[in-house]
Formats: C-alpha cells, structure tokens, sequence
C-alpha cells in the first residue's frame, strides 16, 4: 500500500514546538479515515527507527504518529543524553502527559484519521508513556508496550479502559520481573483487559535492529533480538486489527 508522510507540529501553551511525524495510508480521507495509532519513540526521540514503524503501520492500513514528547524534534544517539532528556521530562509528568494528549488531540484531528478508533504503542520509555496515556483515561481502545517500564505515574483505576498488551524480555536487566508482576497485580486490581508476554533469550530494547550497535557505543544492556522482535510485532498487528475496527 502506498503511503505518505508529514510532519505534525504541536505547540504547547508556553511555546515549545513538538514536531511530530505521521504516516498514513495513501487512500485515507475525511470519508474514508483510517483507525489511528500514536508511536511513543524510545528514549532517543524521534528518530528512523520510530519513523519506520509508523511507516510499516500505514502500509498495514492505520494512521500513525511517532509523538515527539521532547519538542523542537530533539534527536540523539548518545545514552547519556537521552537519559538526560527522558529524565528532565518524567520530573515533571504532568507536563508529559500534557504534551502527549496535545498530541493526541492535533492527530486526531486530521481528517483522514478516525479519531474514535485509537490505539497506541510505545517502546523502553515510550511503552511506559503509553500505559500512562491510558492509566489517565486518553481515548485509547488498545495500547501496546514493547520492552516498557511499567512503573506507573499513578496507579491504574477505573479511568483505564484500553486493552494491553506488554512484551517484555526475560534478560531485561532494566526492567525487572518483579517489576512486571507488580504490573500484572496493578492491571488486575483496576479489572483491565491485558496480556503479558515475556520472550525468551530477550534483552531491553529487543526489537530495535540499531540496539546492539547502540549498546556497543553506549556501553548499555540493549539487544536486539530477531525472532521475539517477530512474534512480539506479529502479536501487536493482530491486537491492534481485534481492537480498532
């Protein structure tokens, strides 16, 4: 399916640019939408990996955007850097969430997406803003977290309607099991609708193909892993095609 592509420039109230990147199905119109779903990028911002996937989506017939949460289209590729960013923006996550539903709200808008048919997912630090989207109560029939932190901003309650689905790597030495099950306890104590997956011989950031070089130059725990990168995205597309009609 053919596809094109744009940037989706949200400005916050106090100024900040979030440039933001969509993909959509060639044929998607105001009379025709496609059902909508909002990337959360690793915590490198919105880089070609995030892109790609927002692109693969649109060839699979969904509107996409990779979110831009750290505006002005900040990139990088240093770990450091990215944890500088990542943590600057979590010590203050009402201002997250802010920019998140902002963006939710200016994609929703755009008249070739069906802006009642949304889903997210998100990736590392993206899989934790997409479970905090829908631990506040955004529009979102179904999110997916990919090698995510499932330490919540708040605690799940009845605000929570989305479906989950969480694929986590066994040999994630970032998010821990222990971590996980407190998320299957907090999922079952709001009633929500969830999956856990946990892929074998899988390290954070298993379906990412630049993690290893990543982990190489960044000396941090990533990995790549193609067959539960596979299974997990394969999984994702029949969630995400049962939950936005």
């Amino acid at each position: 399916m053919s596809i094109k592509t744009y940037e989706l420039v949200s400005t916050t109230e106090n100024g900040v640019e979030l440039i933001s990147y969509v993909a959509l199905p060639e044929d998607a119109s105001d009379t025709n939408p496609a059902p909508g779903i909002l990337v959360a990028p690793e915590w490198w911002g919105v880089v070609e990996y995030p892109k790609e996937v927002t692109e693969r989506l649109a060839k699979a017939g969904y509107a996409a955007v990779a979110m831009d949460v750290y505006g002005e289209g900040k990139l990088t590729a240093d770990a450091a850097m990215a944890n500088m960013w990542m943590t600057q923006v979590l010590e203050d996550q009402d201002m997250l969430m802010e920019r998140c539903r902002l963006i939710l709200n200016d994609f929703s808008d755009q008249l070739a997406v069906n802006g009642d048919n949304l889903g997210a997912i998100g990736f590392c630090f993206g899989g934790k803003i997409v479970l905090d989207m829908a631990r506040l109560g955004m529009p979102l029939k179904a999110v997916a977290s990919f090698h995510g932190n499932p330490t919540p901003k708040q605690p799940a309650d009845q605000n929570f309607s989305a479906k989950v689905l969480f694929a986590h790597g066994r040999d994630d030495s970032m998010v821990s099991m222990d971590a996980v099950e407190d998320f299957k306890k907090e999922m079952e104590n709001a009633g929500v609708d969830y999956t856990v997956d946990v892929y074998d011989n899988a390290k954070h950031g298993f379906t990412n193909p630049n993690a290893d070089e990543r982990a190489a130059k960044n000396d941090v725990d990533l990995g790549y892993n193609e067959a539960a990168a596979k299974q997990s995205w394969d999984k994702m597309m029949d969630f995400m095609k049962a939950n936005l009609a």
